[in-house]
């Protein structure tokens, strides 16, 4: 229970974070993205707040033994960067620049009624079932 109520607070204090920002407003974010117009440096600062935040809470968190709401530290045991990660990455990045949007303020965006970010969720839903069903799974022992 105290699992889903933390989950429940952190959303919600990280949408209101992306609200407060402007990082649900495609045309901030679009005019961040460009360079070379009407550049807004704006959401740098926001990025850099947020790199400062994350470090914090890493370090806090590794200081303890064990998570608060679980046995053990989740750590993935890939950490290479290979062509998937790098598609990946690649093809979020087209999509940011291209919408304006990325998934958690899409979501955050829905709670005031974005057509566009309704329509971006959408999309990303389509996306992740397209790659579910046409990717190579990896082989399971068993």
């Amino acid at each position: 229970m105290g699992k889903t109520i933390s989950a429940g607070i952190t959303g919600l204090i990280f949408g209101l974070g992306l609200t407060i920002a402007e990082m649900t407003n495609p045309a901030k974010v679009l005019a961040f993205l460009d360079l070379f117009g009407n550049w807004d440096p704006s959401l740098a600062l926001v990025m850099g707040a947020a790199f400062l935040v994350t470090l914090a809470g890493y370090r806090l968190s590794w200081l303890r033994k064990q998570p608060v709401f679980a046995e053990q530290f989740q750590i993935p045991g890939n950490r290479q960067i290979d062509s998937r990660l790098a598609i990946g990455a690649l093809l979020f990045g087209i999509g940011w620049g291209l919408a304006g949007l990325c998934p958690g303020p899409a979501i955050a965006a829905l709670g005031f009624g974005g057509t566009k970010a309704l329509m971006f969720i959408a999309a990303v839903v389509a996306g992740v079932l397209a790659y579910d069903l046409t990717a190579l799974k990896p082989k399971t022992a068993g």
